[in-house]
Protein backbone atom coordinates (compact mmCIF):
# COMPACT_ATOMS: atom_id res chain seq x y z
CA UNK A 1 0.00 0.00 0.00
CA UNK A 2 2.93 2.38 1.00
CA UNK A 3 4.73 2.00 -2.89
CA UNK A 4 1.08 2.51 -4.15
CA UNK A 5 0.39 6.14 -2.38
CA UNK A 6 3.84 6.79 -3.24
CA UNK A 7 3.24 5.55 -7.04
CA UNK A 8 0.37 8.07 -6.85
CA UNK A 9 2.38 11.40 -5.44
CA UNK A 10 5.16 10.60 -8.10
CA UNK A 11 2.25 11.12 -10.81
CA UNK A 12 0.76 13.96 -8.86
CA UNK A 13 3.99 15.76 -8.67
CA UNK A 14 4.79 15.21 -11.87
CA UNK A 15 1.46 16.23 -13.45
CA UNK A 16 1.76 19.67 -11.15
CA UNK A 17 5.37 20.28 -13.09
CA UNK A 18 3.60 19.75 -16.83
CA UNK A 19 0.39 22.39 -15.36
CA UNK A 20 3.41 24.84 -14.14
CA UNK A 21 5.32 24.85 -17.50
CA UNK A 22 1.53 25.27 -19.24
CA UNK A 23 0.80 27.84 -17.21
CA UNK A 24 3.87 29.79 -17.18
CA UNK A 25 3.56 29.55 -21.54
CA UNK A 26 0.15 30.73 -21.43
CA UNK A 27 1.19 34.03 -19.26
CA UNK A 28 4.32 34.40 -21.29
CA UNK A 29 2.30 34.28 -24.61
CA UNK A 30 -0.16 36.51 -22.64
CA UNK A 31 2.49 39.59 -21.72
CA UNK A 32 4.42 38.82 -24.58
CA UNK A 33 1.51 39.56 -26.97
CA UNK A 34 0.05 42.19 -25.07
CA UNK A 35 3.12 44.15 -25.96
CA UNK A 36 2.94 43.77 -29.57
CA UNK A 37 -1.15 44.22 -29.50
CA UNK A 38 -1.60 47.26 -27.62
CA UNK A 39 0.49 48.93 -29.96
CA UNK A 40 -1.34 47.40 -32.85
CA UNK A 41 -4.64 48.32 -31.38
CA UNK A 42 -3.60 52.08 -30.25
CA UNK A 43 -2.59 52.87 -33.64
CA UNK A 44 -6.20 51.43 -35.18
CA UNK A 45 -8.46 52.83 -33.16
CA UNK A 46 -6.76 55.01 -30.52
CA UNK A 47 -4.91 55.45 -27.47
CA UNK A 48 -6.25 56.78 -24.09
CA UNK A 49 -7.45 60.52 -23.58
CA UNK A 50 -6.77 63.01 -21.43
CA UNK A 51 -8.64 66.42 -22.56
CA UNK A 52 -8.04 69.49 -21.01
CA UNK A 53 -9.84 72.98 -21.46
CA UNK A 54 -9.00 75.51 -24.37
CA UNK A 55 -6.91 78.57 -24.17
CA UNK A 56 -7.76 81.86 -24.94
CA UNK A 57 -4.81 83.93 -25.57
CA UNK A 58 -4.09 87.69 -26.53
CA UNK A 59 -0.43 88.86 -27.18
CA UNK A 60 1.03 92.22 -26.24
CA UNK A 61 4.03 93.88 -26.95
CA UNK A 62 6.30 94.80 -24.00
CA UNK A 63 9.95 96.62 -23.68
CA UNK A 64 12.12 95.11 -21.71
CA UNK A 65 15.71 95.87 -20.83
CA UNK A 66 18.37 93.51 -22.52
CA UNK A 67 21.75 93.60 -20.92
CA UNK A 68 24.73 92.99 -23.18
CA UNK A 69 28.53 93.22 -23.69
CA UNK A 70 30.28 95.18 -25.91
CA UNK A 71 34.02 96.17 -25.59
CA UNK A 72 34.16 95.08 -22.38
CA UNK A 73 31.38 97.32 -21.66
CA UNK A 74 27.96 96.24 -20.24
CA UNK A 75 24.90 97.96 -22.04
CA UNK A 76 21.86 98.21 -21.30
CA UNK A 77 18.94 98.66 -24.08
CA UNK A 78 15.05 98.67 -24.11
CA UNK A 79 13.46 96.23 -26.86
CA UNK A 80 10.72 95.23 -27.50
CA UNK A 81 8.92 91.42 -27.07
CA UNK A 82 5.90 89.71 -27.42
CA UNK A 83 4.53 88.17 -24.65
CA UNK A 84 1.28 85.96 -24.31
CA UNK A 85 -1.42 86.80 -21.83
CA UNK A 86 -4.48 84.06 -21.32
CA UNK A 87 -8.25 85.44 -20.73
CA UNK A 88 -9.45 84.27 -17.45
CA UNK A 89 -12.50 81.35 -17.80
CA UNK A 90 -15.31 82.29 -16.12
CA UNK A 91 -17.27 79.30 -16.68
CA UNK A 92 -17.09 75.72 -17.60
CA UNK A 93 -19.86 73.04 -19.27
CA UNK A 94 -18.51 70.09 -20.85
CA UNK A 95 -20.83 67.20 -21.53
CA UNK A 96 -19.25 63.81 -22.25
CA UNK A 97 -20.69 60.64 -24.09
CA UNK A 98 -18.89 57.15 -23.42
CA UNK A 99 -19.90 54.05 -25.64
CA UNK A 100 -17.90 51.22 -24.76
CA UNK A 101 -16.70 48.49 -27.02
CA UNK A 102 -14.50 45.63 -26.73
CA UNK A 103 -12.15 44.40 -28.98
CA UNK A 104 -9.92 41.21 -28.96
CA UNK A 105 -6.63 40.25 -30.11
CA UNK A 106 -5.14 37.13 -29.67
CA UNK A 107 -5.77 36.10 -25.68
CA UNK A 108 -6.76 39.20 -24.80
CA UNK A 109 -9.65 41.67 -24.99
CA UNK A 110 -8.86 45.49 -25.07
CA UNK A 111 -11.31 48.08 -23.58
CA UNK A 112 -11.97 50.50 -26.84
CA UNK A 113 -14.53 53.77 -26.78
CA UNK A 114 -16.11 56.51 -28.61
CA UNK A 115 -16.73 59.53 -26.91
CA UNK A 116 -18.82 62.17 -27.90
CA UNK A 117 -17.40 65.34 -26.58
CA UNK A 118 -18.89 69.24 -26.27
CA UNK A 119 -17.79 71.91 -24.03
CA UNK A 120 -18.93 75.44 -23.94
CA UNK A 121 -16.47 77.44 -22.32
CA UNK A 122 -16.81 81.24 -20.93
CA UNK A 123 -13.88 83.57 -21.39
CA UNK A 124 -13.96 87.18 -20.48
CA UNK A 125 -11.48 90.25 -22.17
CA UNK A 126 -10.70 91.72 -19.03
CA UNK A 127 -8.77 94.25 -20.37
CA UNK A 128 -9.68 98.13 -21.75
CA UNK A 129 -9.13 97.36 -25.18
CA UNK A 130 -9.94 94.89 -28.28
CA UNK A 131 -7.96 91.94 -28.22
CA UNK A 132 -7.31 89.49 -31.48
CA UNK A 133 -7.74 86.21 -29.43
CA UNK A 134 -6.41 83.09 -30.14
CA UNK A 135 -8.49 80.24 -29.27
CA UNK A 136 -6.78 76.85 -28.46
CA UNK A 137 -7.58 73.60 -28.21
CA UNK A 138 -5.19 70.90 -27.23
CA UNK A 139 -6.33 67.60 -28.24
CA UNK A 140 -6.76 64.59 -26.08
CA UNK A 141 -4.26 62.63 -27.50
CA UNK A 142 -1.90 62.40 -30.60
CA UNK A 143 -2.96 58.94 -32.01
CA UNK A 144 -7.10 59.16 -32.44
CA UNK A 145 -8.89 60.75 -34.94
CA UNK A 146 -11.22 63.29 -34.53
CA UNK A 147 -14.58 63.59 -36.79
CA UNK A 148 -16.99 66.56 -36.68
CA UNK A 149 -14.40 68.71 -34.86
CA UNK A 150 -16.18 72.14 -34.86
CA UNK A 151 -14.90 75.81 -32.68
CA UNK A 152 -17.33 78.47 -32.57
CA UNK A 153 -16.95 81.70 -30.86
CA UNK A 154 -20.72 83.63 -29.26
CA UNK A 155 -22.02 81.20 -32.69
CA UNK A 156 -19.87 82.01 -35.12
CA UNK A 157 -17.78 79.65 -36.73
CA UNK A 158 -13.86 80.33 -36.92
CA UNK A 159 -11.20 78.94 -39.68
CA UNK A 160 -9.54 75.99 -37.48
CA UNK A 161 -5.64 75.49 -38.44
CA UNK A 162 -4.78 72.23 -36.56
CA UNK A 163 -1.42 70.66 -36.61
CA UNK A 164 -0.13 66.93 -34.33
CA UNK A 165 -1.01 68.79 -31.05
CA UNK A 166 -4.20 70.55 -31.56
CA UNK A 167 -6.53 73.07 -32.89
CA UNK A 168 -7.39 76.93 -32.85
CA UNK A 169 -8.68 80.16 -34.51
CA UNK A 170 -8.52 83.58 -34.17
CA UNK A 171 -11.47 85.99 -33.42
CA UNK A 172 -11.61 89.77 -32.17
CA UNK A 173 -13.30 90.63 -28.84
CA UNK A 174 -13.85 93.53 -27.41
CA UNK A 175 -13.05 95.44 -24.49
CA UNK A 176 -15.39 93.92 -21.44
CA UNK A 177 -16.90 91.49 -23.42
CA UNK A 178 -17.61 87.75 -22.81
CA UNK A 179 -16.85 85.11 -25.55
CA UNK A 180 -18.37 82.09 -25.34
CA UNK A 181 -16.39 79.43 -27.37
CA UNK A 182 -18.21 76.08 -28.34
CA UNK A 183 -16.11 72.71 -28.87
CA UNK A 184 -17.08 69.40 -30.42
CA UNK A 185 -15.79 66.33 -32.02
CA UNK A 186 -16.01 62.65 -31.81
CA UNK A 187 -13.19 60.53 -31.35
CA UNK A 188 -12.36 56.85 -29.93
CA UNK A 189 -10.12 56.26 -27.66
CA UNK A 190 -8.30 53.16 -25.24
CA UNK A 191 -8.85 51.83 -21.74
CA UNK A 192 -9.53 55.12 -19.55
CA UNK A 193 -11.04 58.71 -20.67
CA UNK A 194 -9.06 61.99 -18.13
CA UNK A 195 -10.33 65.81 -17.90
CA UNK A 196 -7.33 67.55 -16.76
CA UNK A 197 -8.63 70.60 -15.10
CA UNK A 198 -5.07 72.64 -15.47
CA UNK A 199 -1.60 71.85 -15.26
CA UNK A 200 -0.20 71.29 -11.62
CA UNK A 201 -3.12 72.50 -9.20
CA UNK A 202 -6.15 74.06 -10.78
CA UNK A 203 -8.46 76.92 -9.34
CA UNK A 204 -12.17 76.70 -11.91
CA UNK A 205 -14.78 78.27 -11.13
CA UNK A 206 -18.89 77.63 -11.94
CA UNK A 207 -17.68 74.30 -13.70
CA UNK A 208 -20.03 71.61 -14.54
CA UNK A 209 -18.90 67.96 -16.51
CA UNK A 210 -21.75 65.85 -17.45
CA UNK A 211 -20.96 62.32 -18.45
CA UNK A 212 -23.12 59.28 -19.48
CA UNK A 213 -21.46 56.13 -19.45
CA UNK A 214 -23.25 53.00 -21.50
CA UNK A 215 -21.91 50.46 -19.15
CA UNK A 216 -22.49 49.36 -15.63
CA UNK A 217 -18.51 48.24 -14.24
CA UNK A 218 -18.09 52.24 -13.83
CA UNK A 219 -14.41 52.79 -12.11
CA UNK A 220 -12.32 56.09 -10.96
CA UNK A 221 -8.70 55.77 -11.62
CA UNK A 222 -6.41 57.14 -8.65
CA UNK A 223 -5.91 60.34 -7.55
CA UNK A 224 -9.68 61.71 -9.52
CA UNK A 225 -12.38 63.25 -8.50
CA UNK A 226 -15.20 61.02 -7.68
CA UNK A 227 -18.36 62.47 -9.04
CA UNK A 228 -20.71 64.88 -7.26
CA UNK A 229 -23.74 63.27 -8.06
CA UNK A 230 -24.31 59.64 -10.33
CA UNK A 231 -27.37 58.28 -11.17
CA UNK A 232 -28.08 54.38 -12.86
CA UNK A 233 -29.78 55.05 -16.36
CA UNK A 234 -30.65 51.74 -18.43
CA UNK A 235 -27.13 49.82 -18.97
CA UNK A 236 -25.13 52.78 -17.41
CA UNK A 237 -24.86 55.93 -15.41
CA UNK A 238 -25.12 59.34 -15.42
CA UNK A 239 -22.56 61.22 -13.78
CA UNK A 240 -22.08 65.22 -12.30
CA UNK A 241 -19.29 67.08 -11.37
CA UNK A 242 -19.91 70.36 -10.27
CA UNK A 243 -18.03 73.07 -8.36
CA UNK A 244 -18.91 76.89 -7.82
CA UNK A 245 -15.15 77.59 -7.00
CA UNK A 246 -12.58 74.63 -6.79
CA UNK A 247 -8.85 74.32 -5.77
CA UNK A 248 -7.75 70.83 -6.54
CA UNK A 249 -4.64 68.98 -7.89
CA UNK A 250 -7.08 66.18 -9.01
CA UNK A 251 -8.31 65.21 -12.63
CA UNK A 252 -11.41 63.30 -13.10
CA UNK A 253 -10.73 60.25 -14.95
CA UNK A 254 -13.13 57.03 -15.56
CA UNK A 255 -11.07 53.58 -16.54
CA UNK A 256 -13.63 51.34 -18.62
CA UNK A 257 -14.11 48.04 -17.02
CA UNK A 258 -11.98 45.13 -18.07
CA UNK A 259 -13.84 42.02 -20.23
CA UNK A 260 -12.90 38.84 -18.76
CA UNK A 261 -9.44 38.12 -19.93
CA UNK A 262 -8.88 34.62 -21.60
CA UNK A 263 -5.22 34.08 -21.75
CA UNK A 264 -4.86 35.14 -17.75
CA UNK A 265 -8.17 33.24 -17.04
CA UNK A 266 -6.82 30.15 -18.67
CA UNK A 267 -3.43 30.57 -17.24
CA UNK A 268 -5.12 31.13 -13.77
CA UNK A 269 -7.23 27.70 -13.85
CA UNK A 270 -4.21 25.84 -15.33
CA UNK A 271 -1.83 27.18 -11.95
CA UNK A 272 -4.81 26.02 -9.68
CA UNK A 273 -5.47 22.56 -11.30
CA UNK A 274 -3.43 20.80 -8.99
CA UNK A 275 -5.67 21.42 -6.33
CA UNK A 276 -8.34 20.42 -8.28
CA UNK A 277 -6.24 17.17 -9.12
CA UNK A 278 -5.66 16.58 -5.27
CA UNK A 279 -9.37 16.58 -4.72
CA UNK A 280 -10.44 14.60 -7.50
CA UNK A 281 -7.38 11.42 -6.74
CA UNK A 282 -8.02 11.96 -2.70
CA UNK A 283 -12.05 10.85 -3.31
CA UNK A 284 -10.91 8.30 -6.35
CA UNK A 285 -9.08 6.98 -3.13
CA UNK A 286 -11.21 6.85 -0.59
CA UNK A 287 -14.16 5.57 -3.02
CA UNK A 288 -11.91 2.40 -4.39
CA UNK A 289 -10.69 1.65 -1.06
CA UNK A 290 -14.09 1.32 0.80
CA UNK A 291 -15.73 -0.23 -2.25
CA UNK A 292 -12.81 -2.36 -2.77
CA UNK A 293 -11.66 -1.70 -6.22
CA UNK A 294 -8.17 -1.54 -7.40
CA UNK A 295 -7.31 1.10 -9.47
CA UNK A 296 -3.57 0.61 -10.32
CA UNK A 297 -0.95 3.66 -10.40
CA UNK A 298 -1.03 3.22 -14.25
CA UNK A 299 -4.76 4.20 -14.01
CA UNK A 300 -4.24 7.19 -12.03
CA UNK A 301 -1.90 7.85 -14.43
CA UNK A 302 -4.63 7.83 -17.97
CA UNK A 303 -6.69 9.89 -15.16
CA UNK A 304 -4.23 13.07 -14.60
CA UNK A 305 -3.31 12.62 -18.45
CA UNK A 306 -7.04 13.17 -19.04
CA UNK A 307 -7.57 16.20 -16.81
CA UNK A 308 -4.20 17.74 -18.30
CA UNK A 309 -5.87 17.48 -21.68
CA UNK A 310 -8.57 19.94 -20.09
CA UNK A 311 -6.20 22.52 -19.61
CA UNK A 312 -4.60 22.14 -22.69
CA UNK A 313 -7.29 21.88 -24.90
CA UNK A 314 -8.50 25.18 -23.18
CA UNK A 315 -5.36 27.45 -23.44
CA UNK A 316 -5.30 26.83 -27.36
CA UNK A 317 -9.13 27.34 -27.94
CA UNK A 318 -9.35 30.42 -26.28
CA UNK A 319 -7.70 31.89 -29.09
CA UNK A 320 -10.00 31.37 -31.67
CA UNK A 321 -13.23 31.14 -29.76
CA UNK A 322 -14.96 32.35 -26.46
CA UNK A 323 -13.69 31.67 -23.14
CA UNK A 324 -17.43 29.69 -22.61
CA UNK A 325 -17.57 27.50 -25.65
CA UNK A 326 -14.16 26.45 -25.03
CA UNK A 327 -14.30 25.64 -21.16
CA UNK A 328 -17.87 23.76 -22.77
CA UNK A 329 -15.71 21.85 -25.20
CA UNK A 330 -12.76 21.09 -23.20
CA UNK A 331 -15.33 19.45 -20.26
CA UNK A 332 -16.72 17.76 -22.26
CA UNK A 333 -13.32 16.35 -24.26
CA UNK A 334 -11.81 15.76 -20.75
CA UNK A 335 -14.85 13.76 -18.75
CA UNK A 336 -15.28 11.94 -22.09
CA UNK A 337 -11.86 10.38 -22.20
CA UNK A 338 -12.14 10.26 -18.02
CA UNK A 339 -15.96 8.08 -18.40
CA UNK A 340 -14.86 6.32 -21.44
CA UNK A 341 -11.60 4.81 -20.13
CA UNK A 342 -13.02 3.98 -16.48
CA UNK A 343 -15.79 1.74 -18.60
CA UNK A 344 -13.18 -0.50 -19.45
CA UNK A 345 -11.16 -0.68 -16.34
CA UNK A 346 -13.82 -0.80 -13.62
CA UNK A 347 -17.12 -0.29 -14.90
CA UNK A 348 -19.80 1.99 -16.35
CA UNK A 349 -21.83 2.75 -13.47
CA UNK A 350 -18.54 3.83 -11.27
CA UNK A 351 -17.38 5.65 -14.63
CA UNK A 352 -20.49 7.71 -14.88
CA UNK A 353 -21.63 7.96 -11.65
CA UNK A 354 -18.68 8.78 -8.76
CA UNK A 355 -15.71 9.27 -11.64
CA UNK A 356 -17.69 11.18 -13.85
CA UNK A 357 -20.02 13.66 -11.20
CA UNK A 358 -16.55 14.32 -9.18
CA UNK A 359 -14.66 15.17 -11.83
CA UNK A 360 -17.99 17.75 -12.92
CA UNK A 361 -17.35 19.21 -9.49
CA UNK A 362 -13.58 19.31 -8.68
CA UNK A 363 -12.54 20.22 -12.58
CA UNK A 364 -15.15 21.97 -14.18
CA UNK A 365 -16.85 24.14 -11.13
CA UNK A 366 -13.48 24.47 -9.51
CA UNK A 367 -12.56 25.68 -13.58
CA UNK A 368 -15.69 27.92 -13.90
CA UNK A 369 -15.10 29.51 -10.03
CA UNK A 370 -12.74 31.60 -11.41
CA UNK A 371 -15.10 33.32 -13.48
CA UNK A 372 -16.91 34.40 -10.34
CA UNK A 373 -14.39 37.74 -9.62
CA UNK A 374 -14.43 38.26 -5.47
CA UNK A 375 -15.72 34.70 -4.81
CA UNK A 376 -13.26 32.35 -6.20
CA UNK A 377 -11.80 31.21 -2.95
CA UNK A 378 -14.74 31.25 -1.28
CA UNK A 379 -16.39 29.04 -3.65
CA UNK A 380 -13.73 26.38 -3.27
CA UNK A 381 -13.08 26.89 0.20
CA UNK A 382 -17.05 25.92 0.61
CA UNK A 383 -16.86 23.04 -2.11
CA UNK A 384 -13.44 21.78 -0.10
CA UNK A 385 -15.06 22.24 3.02
CA UNK A 386 -18.07 20.21 2.20
CA UNK A 387 -16.03 17.15 0.52
CA UNK A 388 -14.05 17.42 3.66
CA UNK A 389 -17.83 16.72 5.76
CA UNK A 390 -18.75 14.24 3.55
CA UNK A 391 -15.88 12.00 3.65
CA UNK A 392 -15.13 12.32 7.01
CA UNK A 393 -18.58 11.62 7.88
CA UNK A 394 -18.61 8.23 5.26
CA UNK A 395 -15.67 7.07 6.70
CA UNK A 396 -15.72 7.46 10.38
CA UNK A 397 -16.58 3.78 11.33
CA UNK A 398 -13.66 2.22 8.87
CA UNK A 399 -10.70 0.62 10.43
CA UNK A 400 -7.90 1.74 8.05
CA UNK A 401 -5.11 -0.56 9.29
CA UNK A 402 -7.96 -3.09 8.39
CA UNK A 403 -8.40 -1.97 5.53
CA UNK A 404 -5.11 -1.61 3.84
CA UNK A 405 -3.93 -5.04 5.33
CA UNK A 406 -7.09 -6.19 3.53
CA UNK A 407 -6.38 -5.18 0.33
CA UNK A 408 -2.84 -6.17 -0.33
CA UNK A 409 -4.19 -9.44 -1.64
CA UNK A 410 -7.46 -8.40 -2.48
CA UNK A 411 -8.60 -9.79 -6.06
CA UNK A 412 -9.74 -7.47 -8.79
CA UNK A 413 -13.87 -7.41 -8.41
CA UNK A 414 -16.45 -7.44 -11.33
CA UNK A 415 -18.43 -4.18 -11.09
CA UNK A 416 -19.79 -4.26 -14.51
Amino acid sequence: MLRHVAALVFIFVCTTIAWMILGSTIMYRTQGSDVQLRGRVGSTWGTQQEQGPPRAIYTEAEMVNVTTQENGKTIVRQDKVQREFSLPLDSTRVNVNLNLGYRQKGLLWYSTYVVDYAGDYKFRNDTSEQKTVSFRLQFPAQKAVYDGLTMTVNGQSIPLAANDVGAGGHMDIDAGQTALLHVAYRSQGLNSWRYRLADGVAHVKDFALTMHANFKGIDFADDTLSPTSKQPVGDGWDLNWRYSDLVSGFQIGVTMPDKLQPGPLAGEISYFAPVSLFFFFFLMFIITTLRNIDLHPMNYFFLATAFFAFHLLLAYLVDHVSIHIAMVISSLVSIALVVSYLRLVVGIRFAALEAGVAQLIYLVVFSYAFFWKGFTGLSITIISIITLFIVMQATGRIRWSEKFASRSGLPVPSVR
